[in-house]
């Protein structure tokens, strides 16, 4: 075999090739594609009150163009009653290219009657293990049994949260503690900020709505003190001007954009850019319930859309 000489024009030939191959973005040094700064989810309390049941709800949130959904236990469960399967459910999920981001439920594992907070428990529990078989990762954590009487002591509520945490972390699908500014226990950031905190697990999640803030007199001033990680699911609505927290309901709640409230400020406090904030369209309007609920759904994402213009 015989050897070709390598010469000095060859040698810089190749030196320009290399450093030139050098100079290219590699994989990591490549900019990325920001992630889009939301989500768009559609809480299906919004077309609840036309009775459609599980699926038809499904099929009217994914018609509008929504591809996430937070789903009612109570409506899953009436359809498995009636003898279809949790694959079943997964399969139209997929079909319809939904994803459930969320669950509403109302398990009252918050509560001081250690035996019924125990059934409260075994509730949370199964309600997981079957979010778990629909590709769910969260569920809401209200303070459902304990909205009536004021007192509860926050540091026992903390341990409590911290026990389902860990049975969230079992099970992969993870309580959102949420806020509920009728109640007389946790409607204020401050108190789901002392719970969350002082459970002392590091995948507490708190899950506010622009709603209940306003309703349990929270300053959106206060939202920036909540930690970004904290918050992965935010319930979006609208209020008018003559709405005021002691008397508003749940009912009064409107369209984003269709009234006063600082939606576009509190979306600016809490999202992070490292990942999208899940909004969830959150109403239980009679007037909309007596409307097509396709064009209930399409009209609730186009405000979304509307409000979020700009953002990020």
């Amino acid at each position: 075999m015989s050897i070709v000489p390598f010469s000095r024009r060859d040698s810089l030939k190749l030196l320009g090739t290399s450093v030139g191959l050098s100079m290219l973005p590699t994989w990591s040094q490549a900019k990325t594609t920001p992630a889009a700064p939301f989500t768009y989810c559609l809480n299906l309390s919004t077309i609840r009150g036309q009775k459609l049941g599980f699926v038809k709800e499904l099929q009217v949130a994914s018609k509008a163009g929504f591809r996430s959904v937070e789903i009612w236990m109570d409506t899953l469960e009436n359809y498995l009653k009636e003898g279809h399967s949790l694959k079943d459910a997964r399969k139209v999920l997929d079909d319809l290219g939904l994803k459930v981001e969320n669950a509403i439920g109302f398990a009252p594992w918050i509560i001081d009657d250690e035996a019924e907070r125990a059934k409260g428990l075994e509730q949370l529990k199964r309600e997981m293990d079957m979010l778990a078989q629909l590709g769910c990762r969260r569920t809401a954590a209200p303070p459902a049994g304990a909205t009536n009487t004021p007192g509860l002591d926050l540091k026992k509520a903390a341990e409590r949260f911290r026990t389902i945490v860990e049975l969230g972390e079992k099970t992969t699908v993870m309580p959102q503690l949420e806020l509920w500014g009728f109640s007389k226990n946790l409607n204020k950031l401050s108190e789901v900020l002392y719970v969350a905190t002082e459970s002392g697990h590091p995948k507490a999640r708190i899950l506010l709505d622009v709603y209940h803030l306003y309703k349990g007199g929270s300053s959106i001033d206060s939202l920036p003190l909540v930690g970004k990680p904290a918050i992965e699911v935010f319930h979006v609505n609208d209020y008018l001007a003559s709405s005021q927290p002691a008397t508003i309901t749940d009912a009064d709640r409107i369209y984003t954009g269709d009234g006063v409230a600082p939606i576009r400020k509190i979306l600016e406090s809490v999202r992070t850019p490292e990942r999208p904030l899940v909004i969830s369209f959150e109403v239980f309007n009679k007037n909309y319930y007596a409307q097509d609920p396709l064009l209930v759904a399409q009209t609730a994402l186009a405000k979304m859309k509307a409000v979020t213009k700009g953002i990020g």
